[in-house]
């Protein structure tokens, strides 16, 4: 029972927040608090975090908001509605800053100016604009697909439906919040749960002259897609926001420094129940345009901008037991189950103990009384324990050596980078052979990420293994259909449905098939990165078959890490077996590159010693930008060898030896210059 309480509380979470979703976007029916829903969320991204093994196509790290209503139609974003990265500490800000100056390759005294602009807690709208006239207003959708709610925001008096100035755009993306003060609520306060879902639910209905009677505001932040903006920060479009009527948070400031960053936080946060509008966390962005652009994005955020959280909450438990859990990479987690307690508003009843080290280094033992901390309204995690009130005959907890699930040996392997053990126990299994690691394999097989089957969730994934009727991947697209319309809660249309979903994801992109296998160490930008090496899914095939895995090192991010676990996935004859059967069921299409036709096409590059007044990070995103390619060994395939301040000499030695062209950094400026 232990081994499951991980994963049923992760799941009852999803179950809960996917209930709360439909309810809220679909039905304009909040079942809960504004507060209590954005506190599950979170909780349910934090486990995720911790426990690599949770996945769910229905968790909010998969979707962002809801898949848009029936009521309304679809279109999709130009430019994605992305989502922000949280901070909560003045620690986090600092890692975000020093992040930002090595990418951009600057000195450690760089000073970076921020514009700071309290986060609403409303709901985010596009506005489109033609000719400076509002022609479609969608909502956020699932961020990447909006509904067309034009009508509804036609109605809001602070949208101008008219911009006559000359300096307004030709097209442009508006983007802010939809929101209703805290005062006009009250009015309302027995329709709607609160002023968040109130706005929500206003701006989704089917009439707009029920929506007209709404007294919604609208708050203007940023832009998406644009044509002819002449503007160099985000500052001065702040200011031109406003000069073209839209309104905008009077708390905004323009801070350099992280300190800064801080005093503004504190000092807002001491504000935030004189406001007449909810606010839950501060949003820092780059203020210069132009290093927006150099700093561009990373998985689903924007490297120049991020979240800070308002503060922690705390509170006082007693631990009842701990879990151990078994992820998809054979990691051993443990959770600690807590008589229930109040924090924030929440029912706290479980807490996270991250791996067996943190376990030894705080002494977390069953019947410990601990203080237990919700920083930033993420999942609990346990700060200390009161030693004064741990119970006679304490007994010290002892992290399994045996997998639960399998009974293999657990192992902490050694990392060559830090010279040490690794903190996370694993179960030493490989490939299919453990039952736990096994169902969670084929979670993310059908993930959102991977697969992204409909109607084959994790329970279901669950149920199916348990019944046998999925073992392994390949089974999911040959199912006994006649045999699922016979359990419980399973019906002809569903049936239906499922056999639509599976069929329709016997195509696949390259780069999500490889994600798809959960190769430990190969995420999905470690997959993009391979199949665009490979270009042809044969040539993964036969990896294994021609001894050509090593040459994957020559691709620059993938590294001995990597290699090792491709390596010992090619090694288990059930991958194998796995690889070899969906390639006889399924379509999968070779590496597309979006800007294969760039100047730098089919041209090699490779980097050595510190260029001046621009990272490694850059150069690399700026050769790929123009469809060149960035290789971590010389070769016969490398084309150009760009060389910084000291840089390697057995490298120069070896190109010239091989012929290869060798750039100086303003050589490589030239090329670029010519192609822009």
């Amino acid at each position: 029972m232990r081994n499951n309480e991980i994963k049923k509380n992760y799941l009852k979470k999803i179950k809960e927040i996917a209930k709360l979703n439909e309810s809220y976007y679909d039905k304009n029916s909040p079942l809960v608090l504004d507060s209590e829903y954005d506190l599950l969320k979170n909780e349910i991204l934090n486990l995720e975090k911790k426990f690599k093994f949770l996945d769910h196509e229905n968790s909010p790290s998969k979707i962002v908001g809801f898949k848009p209503s029936k009521t309304f139609q679809k279109i999709n974003h130009k430019v994605p509605m992305l989502s922000l990265a949280n901070a909560f500490t003045e620690n986090d800000l600092m890692n975000f800053e020093k992040k930002i100056i090595n990418f951009l390759n600057e000195k450690k005294n760089f000073e970076i100016e921020y514009s700071a602009e309290p986060k609403i807690d409303g709901i985010s709208a596009s506005l489109i604009y033609k000719d400076g006239k509002f022609v479609t207003g969608l909502s956020r959708g699932d961020g990447q697909t909006g509904e067309d709610i034009t009508a509804n925001l036609k109605t809001i008096i602070d949208i101008p439906q008219l911009i006559n100035a000359k300096d307004f755009p030709k097209e442009i993306d508006i983007r802010g919040e939809v929101f209703i003060k805290n005062s006009d609520f009250k009015k309302l306060q027995d329709k709607f749960a609160n002023p968040r879902n109130a706005a929500s639910g206003s701006l989704r209905q089917k009439n707009a002259d029920d929506t007209k009677k709404i007294p919604l505001k609208f708050i203007a932040y940023t832009f998406g897609f644009e044509k002819g903006l002449k503007i160099q920060n985000q500052e001065n479009f702040l200011k031109k926001l406003s000069e073209w009527g839209f309104k905008t948070n009077n708390l905004n400031k323009t801070i350099i420094g992280t300190q800064n960053l801080m005093t503004n936080y504190n000092e807002i946060e001491k504000k935030r129940s004189d406001l007449d509008f909810d606010i839950d966390g501060i949003v820092y962005k780059i203020n210069d345009f132009k290093l927006q652009k150099r700093l561009g994005f990373v998985a689903n955020a924007p490297r120049w901008a991020i979240a800070h959280k308002f503060s922690a909450n705390s509170g006082i438990s007693k631990i009842l037991d701990i879990d151990i859990q078994i992820g998809r990479t054979g990691a051993l987690t443990p959770v600690a189950k807590i008589n229930p307690v109040n924090i924030g508003g929440v029912t706290v009843s479980n807490a996270t103990l991250h791996n067996e080290d943190e376990i030894n280094r705080k002494d977390v033992r069953i019947g410990d009384t601990v203080k237990i901390e919700r920083a930033g309204d993420v999942i609990p995690h346990i700060i200390s324990v009161d030693l004064k009130k741990r119970i006679k005959n304490s007994i010290k907890f002892s992290f399994p050596k045996k997998c639960p699930s399998c009974g293999s040996e657990t192992i902490k392997e050694y990392n060559t980078i830090t010279k040490k053990k690794d903190a996370v126990r694993r179960c030493s299994s490989e490939g299919f052979e453990c039952e736990k690691i096994v169902i969670e394999k084929i979670k993310h097989f059908v993930s959102k990420e991977a697969f992204n089957i409909d109607g084959l969730g994790k329970k279901i994934v669950e149920n199916f293994f348990k019944q046998k009727i999925v073992r392994l991947p390949q089974d999911i697209f040959t199912l006994d259909y006649n045999k699922i319309e016979k359990m419980e809660g399973w019906g002809d249309q569903s049936v239906l449905n499922l056999r639509y979903s599976i069929n329709q994801r016997k195509k696949i992109s390259f780069e999500k098939f490889i994600y798809s296998l959960g190769i430990r160490h190969i995420g999905l930008e470690n997959a993009k990165l391979i199949s665009k090496n490979l270009k042809s899914p044969v040539n993964f095939l036969h990896l294994s078959k021609s001894n050509k895995i090593e040459e994957l090192l020559n691709i620059d991010g993938i590294g001995e890490t990597q290699i090792n676990s491709i390596k010992s996935f090619f090694s288990n004859k059930i991958n194998q077996k796995v690889v070899n059967e969906l390639f006889k069921i399924l379509q999968i299409n070779n590496s597309f590159d979006t800007k294969k036709n760039g100047p730098l096409k089919n041209k090699t590059f490779m980097l050595t010693g510190k260029l001046t007044g621009m990272s490694r990070a850059e150069a690399k995103s700026l050769i790929e930008q123009n469809s060149g390619s960035i290789i971590s060994n010389i070769s016969k395939k490398l084309n150009y060898l760009i060389v910084g301040d000291k840089p390697t000499k057995r490298k120069i030695d070896a190109a010239n030896e091989m012929n290869i062209e060798i750039l100086t950094q303003k050589d490589f400026i030239k090329i670029l210059n010519k192609t822009s």
